[in-house]
């Protein structure tokens, strides 16, 4: 049985669990908080991070690892394209809207979500940084209808997660949504995505973990 380990408002284990779903794998999960200094933890995940996922051969960490251990795992139904080189235009989709939006816009989470405050400096910096980024994303992105063409794919997974968050956190600290303004339309495409069975269940566990933790 695979176990998904980390706590439902993460945007990174629903990436995972969204997989999971569409795939239609059982699995169970396991609440693990953060940063969290148990030994067993460790062993799992070594810097503590969440989601980390337990297999009958043993552990993975970092999102996309374990997303793409599961499509080489549980190839059926398909979330990356047959030919090498699509499929690695969809992996190049996920890292950079994991490592390019979501973790640039990440530095502005504390005074978005968190009641805390990023200094002046911190908020220009990366209010220029997505700019440039967004503005490479899409380059890349197609939303046809998919954030990667026709099909659903493990991008859309990366993109269903983020992209909210990159135009919240954005929109709550500047005033303006970066993603909305460079014409991203991420909630049209958020609510189409949303409408898959996979999604709704996600989206209902993390509204339900969300009020728990209030």
């Amino acid at each position: 049985m695979l176990t998904l380990c980390g706590f439902a408002i993460s945007n990174y284990y629903n990436k995972v669990k969204l997989v999971l779903l569409e795939k239609g794998l059982p699995f169970e999960e396991s609440l693990v908080m953060t940063r969290s200094k148990d030994e067993a933890v460790l062993c799992a995940s070594p810097l503590g991070k969440i989601p980390f996922l337990r297999t009958p051969q043993g552990t993975l960490c970092e999102s996309q690892v374990i997303v793409d251990w599961l499509e080489a795992t549980y190839p059926t139904p398909p979330l990356l394209p047959a030919d090498p080189f699509a499929a690695a235009k969809v992996r190049e989709l996920c890292t950079f809207i994991d490592l390019h939006l979501e973790l640039v816009a990440r530095e502005l989470y504390a005074q978005a979500f968190f009641g805390g405050t990023v200094d002046a400096a911190t908020q220009d910096r990366v209010k220029k940084q997505l700019q440039r980024h967004i503005t490479g994303f899409q380059r890349l992105a197609k939303f046809s209808p998919y954030v990667a063409g026709e099909q659903f794919t493990l991008a859309d997974a990366s993109a269903y997660v983020s992209l909210p968050l990159v135009g919240m956190a954005s929109k709550l600290v500047y005033g303006e949504d970066l993603l909305a303004s460079a014409g991203v339309d991420w909630k049209t495409y958020t609510r189409m995505i949303g409408e898959r069975p996979s999604a709704q269940k996600v989206a209902a566990d993390r509204k339900a973990a969300e009020a728990a933790r209030a």
